[in-house]
């Protein structure tokens, strides 16, 4: 078992930047690969970005591509998300998630985090 645990969300303006924190516990963190995905209310839970368990491969999608960071420190069992230039079309419970190799499929995801909230006003 893996229990990871979200933090760093919050209400922000557009422009404005915030980083997520994951922190993981239980089986060893290095083994997994780790992604975030949000939610927007009545939307279905879509892929950010992921990371690979060794830190050199990070992938995003396209509507977040160029404003956020996913990075990993593996000494801390922590993945963090740097949010920068935010939109009010970012907000969205964020969840981390862990499994053996990054996907975009949110179905593929052995463990979840209990999310947190970002609201970007105008």
């Amino acid at each position: 078992q893996v229990q990871l645990v979200e933090s760093g969300g919050g209400l922000v303006q557009a422009g404005d930047s915030l980083r997520l924190s994951c922190a993981a516990s239980g089986r060893t963190f290095s083994n997994y690969a780790m992604a975030w995905f949000r939610q927007a209310p009545a939307k279905d839970r879509e892929f950010v970005a992921g990371i690979s368990w060794t830190g050199r491969r990070t992938f995003y999608a396209d509507s977040v591509k160029g404003r956020f960071t996913i990075s990993r420190d593996n000494a801390k069992n922590t993945v963090y998300l740097q949010m920068n230039s935010l939109k009010p079309e970012d907000t969205a419970a964020y969840y981390c998630a862990a499994r053996g190799g990054v996907d975009t499929d949110a179905s593929k995801y052995d463990y979840w985090g209990q999310g947190t909230q970002v609201t970007v006003s105008l």
